[in-house]
C-alpha cells in the first residue's frame, strides 16, 4: 500500500521517500485510494491549471493534531484542524517524468502553510535527490521567485471555479527547517493513528471488505 507499505526512509526528514500521484502533463488529478492503494481519478484538472511539479505525498505521514497545532501556532488561527490525509509534497526536477504512480527520493527545502476550509493542508516543496540542476538548492530562498509563484498559484486556484470565493489560502512560505518540523509532526500523527504497521494494513484491508 503506497501510504502504509512504503518506508519513509532512514534519512527522514532530511531526505524522504515520496509517492508521486500526478505529473505536469496529466489532464486529470489522480490520487491514491486510501483503502485499496490503487490510483483513482479524483477529478479532471480545472481549466488550464496544470500542476507545475511532480506531486504526491510522503508515505507513513498523517496530518492530524500535531500538524494542526503547529499551523495554529504559526498562523495565529485558533480553530485549525488536520485534514486527515498524508502530507503532500511537490518535487522539482529538470528531468521530464512521463508518468506517475512512482516512488522517488526527495530532499525537502521548504513549503507552504496552506489552510483549506479551516484544515491544515501543508505543501512541502522538495527537489529530486541528485537532480543535475535543482539538486543544488538547499532552501526555498534558492528557488527563483517565478517558480515559487507558479506553485502558489496552482494551489490557490486548483479547486476554485469561476465566481466562487477562494477555498484555500497560503499564510506563509517557509524554509527548510520548518518543512522538516512539519514532516516530523506528521510522522508523530501517523504513529499516533497507525503506530502498528501490521494493524494499519489489516485495518485498510478490513475497510475494503
Amino acid at each position: 500500500h503506497p501510504w502504509h507499505g512504503i518506508p519513509i526512509g532512514k534519512e527522514a526528514p532530511e531526505t524522504v521517500t515520496t509517492f508521486i500521484e500526478v505529473i505536469p502533463s496529466d489532464t486529470v488529478k489522480y490520487e491514491v485510494d486510501k483503502v485499496t492503494g490503487y490510483l483513482k481519478i479524483d477529478r479532471p484538472q480545472k481549466f488550464s491549471n496544470i500542476v507545475p511539479a511532480l506531486y504526491g505525498f510522503i508515505p507513513q505521514t498523517y496530518c492530524k493534531e500535531e500538524v494542526a497545532a503547529y499551523c495554529r501556532e504559526k498562523s495565529g488561527r485558533k480553530h485549525i484542524i488536520g485534514d486527515d490525509d498524508p502530507l503532500d509534497i511537490c518535487v522539482l526536477t529538470e528531468r521530464e517524468v512521463t508518468h506517475g504512480n512512482i516512488i522517488v527520493r526527495a530532499i525537502p527545502i521548504g513549503g507552504f502553510r496552506m489552510i483549506d476550509g479551516g484544515e491544515a493542508d501543508d505543501k512541502i516543496i522538495a527537489v529530486l535527490e541528485k537532480d543535475e540542476v535543482y539538486g543544488n538548492w538547499t532552501d526555498i530562498k534558492d528557488i527563483p521567485v517565478n517558480i515559487v509563484n507558479r506553485l502558489k498559484h496552482y494551489f490557490l486556484t486548483y479547486k476554485q471555479l469561476p465566481g466562487e470565493e477562494p477555498k484555500c489560502e497560503i499564510t506563509d512560505t517557509y524554509g527548510r527547517e520548518e518543512a522538516l518540523e512539519v514532516i516530523r509532526r506528521s510522522r508523530k500523527d501517523y504513529e499516533n493513528a497507525y503506530g502498528n504497521l501490521e494493524e494499519a494494513l489489516s485495518l485498510t484491508l478490513f475497510e475494503a471488505l
